[in-house]
């Protein structure tokens, strides 16, 4: 016998129903808004916007949840290999709306458009300036050429988005920022859906219920706010 799941409608008040009740595809509600204090919950609760051009805010949660754990991270050898050439320069909250802009308008394979809408945007540049969202830039030189940002809560990352206009240039600040953030106890890496290059990482899928008691674990130790800065070792890849 085939079961439907609701969908639920959002509306002016704070609050989200729980994310095991998202349908089979993870969507969980539509509506609502992109105010910090609603986004925060969202992430907090296992949730995360993800607007369409035909809807322009829903929010999921899938099942399974792709995660990379930042102590078994696995570096490629190819990868390790060009870091030690050194040729960018890894700075952490130093351009975050020139690194959520580069992302919106990078072509991803396989997509038309981009979920990084200008409401998205402002939404999470007032995240990072109550300290709650935070970018990797990666230079060479005084050039901006690639970089990723995401949320932080307690001992999580929330990964949402990359790019790369040089080679290797995401990768490495990705690998940079998993070591930041094992040095702050921050340890689970949410990618929320697979993605090649966290796969090369080591990241991997766990079902819902996994993910979200491991999220409660991480959210009870204290949010580090920013900016945040990279150590002085870890600057250079």
């Amino acid at each position: 016998m085939l079961t439907t799941m609701p969908v639920f409608q959002l509306d002016e008040r704070l609050l989200f129903p729980p994310a095991e009740l998202a349908d089979p595809d993870g969507l969980l509600a539509v509506g609502g808004d992109l105010r910090p204090e609603r986004v925060i919950l969202a992430y907090g609760s296992g949730i995360f916007p993800w607007p369409t051009d035909e809807h322009p805010l829903l929010w999921h949660s899938p099942d399974p949840r792709f995660v990379l754990e930042g102590r078994r991270l696995h570096v490629p050898r190819s990868l390790a290999k060009s870091m030690r050439k050194g040729r960018y320069r890894c700075t952490l909250d130093s351009a975050f709306r020139d690194v959520i802009e580069a992302c919106s308008t990078r072509p991803r394979a396989g997509q038309l458009g981009t979920w990084i809408t200008p409401a998205m945007v402002e939404a999470y540049v007032d995240l990072h300036e109550l300290g709650c969202a935070h970018s990797v830039e990666m230079w060479q030189q005084e050039e901006l050429v690639g970089g990723l940002y995401g949320v932080s809560l307690g001992g999580a990352f929330f990964g949402e988005s990359m790019f790369a206009d040089r080679p290797d240039a995401s990768k490495a600040g990705f690998v940079r920022l998993v070591e930041q953030l094992g040095r702050w106890d921050i340890d689970l890496i949410d990618s929320q859906v697979h993605t090649p290059h966290l796969d090369r990482f080591g990241a991997e899928h766990w079902p819902r219920a996994r993910y979200l008691e491991r999220l409660a674990l991480e959210l009870g130790k204290a949010t580090r706010r920013g900016p945040w800065r990279f150590d002085a070792d870890l600057q250079g890849a």
